[in-house]
């Protein structure tokens, strides 16, 4: 196929385009390269052409509608967004635009397209919207998220995904535009930029730095491998419903605290301290994030029994081959830390006060 995929730079996108070239896929990205979009992270498919590349804004609506009709695409797969929750604390504005308008853009721009084409061609597009859990709120010590769950953010940045979930269902809905949505876990795995847990706690480990634990600790989120979650859009994109939404998780539920612990363990065995001393010694609790939501688990039944599709890493294998990875590619993350982040706090603002 020809597929469009937006936020092809990023953590899950780069990940995406790397996976959709190895099955023979005519791949263009669309990427806006703010702070977390690494040209690094696919440029070596860029250099030996094997991908198209242009950096677009999808706030810039002319462009994305230039784009779809020069680039006829067969699919688009959105995966652009702004997706750090402590981001979205500090700055709200930035989610609103590439969450909400960004994505409103992309709908336009691809219904737009699909009048211009066959009516067989048209019923063949998909439009793949990629989203997230925590639109679903917080989950008590049982239960997981089905794709029937009542959302219920509490976040600006999950706020944010569930108003554009919202905008592509109502596109299918009202306009006919074969979307297909998915709703996924929390992802680790290579390329992942470092302000997020896991690649924060590995780099804070390697620089001897305290590594900050939110509250207690005792939050629970089910980790998805980014490899994984790559099988399942591509499942979902070419033979997912138009008008359904499947629920993508790793079956790996850990509390952080838990999870922060088997990361020290891995670096004391693949990268021991020359004074033996155990990583977990760095481990430091913080003052919690506002608006934390305990506990997300996701129940993946749907996808499993109507698609097919099963996570292959479990949590052993997949921890270790992420923690070899950031050991290996020491390059790529100082390239990161080199520029604009340095692996501080995010997501400390307060709330205005009502007048």
């Amino acid at each position: 196929m020809k597929v469009l995929l937006t936020g092809g730079a990023g953590f899950i996108g780069s990940n995406l385009t790397r996976s959709m070239v190895l099955a023979g896929h005519n791949v263009l990205v669309i990427d806006k390269l703010t702070y977390a979009g690494n040209l690094s992270s696919i440029k070596d498919l860029i250099d030996a052409e094997k991908i198209d590349f242009s950096q677009l804004d999808l706030a810039d609506a002319s462009a994305i509608d230039d784009a779809m009709l020069q680039f006829a695409p067969n699919a688009v797969m959105h995966l652009a967004a702004e997706s750090h929750v402590d981001r979205s604390i500090d700055g709200p504005g930035e989610f609103i635009q590439s969450n909400i308008v960004g994505t409103f853009n992309l709908l336009q721009a691809s219904l737009k397209y699909t009048h211009t084409l066959s009516a067989a061609s048209a019923k063949a597009f998909r439009f793949l919207h990629v989203s997230t859990d925590e639109v679903y709120g917080s989950l008590g010590e049982t239960g997981a998220f089905t794709e029937l769950t009542r959302y219920s953010p509490h976040s600006p940045y999950s706020a944010t995904k569930a108003a554009s979930d919202h905008l592509a269902r109502a596109w299918h809905d009202t306009y006919g535009l074969p979307v297909v949505v998915t709703n996924c876990s929390n992802n680790y795995g290579p390329y992942q930029f470092p302000e997020k847990l896991i690649p924060v706690v590995i780099l804070k480990a390697l620089r001897r730095e305290p590594i900050p634990i939110y509250g207690d600790g005792l939050n629970v989120r089910d980790w998805l491998h980014v490899e994984d979650h790559c099988a399942a859009l591509k499942t979902a994109l070419c033979h997912g419903t138009p008008g359904e939404t499947y629920n993508i998780g790793g079956n790996n539920e850990m509390q952080n605290i838990e999870l922060v612990s088997q990361i020290c363990d891995l670096l004391d065995e693949l990268q021991p301290n020359v004074d033996g001393r155990s990583y977990a010694n760095l481990i430091t609790f913080v003052a919690d994030r506002p608006g934390h939501d305990r506990r997300y688990a996701i129940d993946s039944s749907k996808i499993q029994s109507e698609l097919g599709w099963r996570p292959q890493h479990d949590r052993q294998s997949g921890l270790r081959q992420t923690v070899r990875w950031y050991l290996d590619n020491q390059a790529w993350w100082q390239s990161v830390l080199d520029q604009s982040y340095q692996l501080q706090r995010l997501g400390k603002a307060q709330a205005v006060a009502a007048n």
